[in-house]
């Protein structure tokens, strides 16, 4: 998969904000069928860090309701990244 498909946007809350601060780990959405390798390889092409682990979590999409029915908004896949202390990702 290309670097642009694999990563689809950085993940910016109050919570990877501080964990990109203090631990140098950075999250990212990505396609629910990118690896860890891919993604290992799409984050060293895009950003020029090295990577020094990666966790994945695969988010199932919420029920939803209204008057009309029934319906669940998509499964997405995220990807915690973790940087060497040397480099930084000055996206956040």
């Amino acid at each position: 998969m290309e670097a642009t498909t694999v990563i689809r946007k950085p993940i910016v809350t109050e919570k990877t904000t501080w964990s990109s601060s203090m631990q140098n780990r950075y999250a990212f959405e990505i396609d629910t069928r990118a690896t860890k390798d891919d993604v290992k390889r799409a984050i060293i092409s895009l950003y020029g860090v090295r990577v020094q682990g990666i966790a994945v979590q695969n988010r199932k999409g919420q029920s939803r309701r209204n008057r009309f029915g029934f319906w669940s908004t998509k499964d997405t896949k995220r990807a915690i990244v973790k940087v060497h202390p040397d480099d930084r990702i000055e996206l956040f």
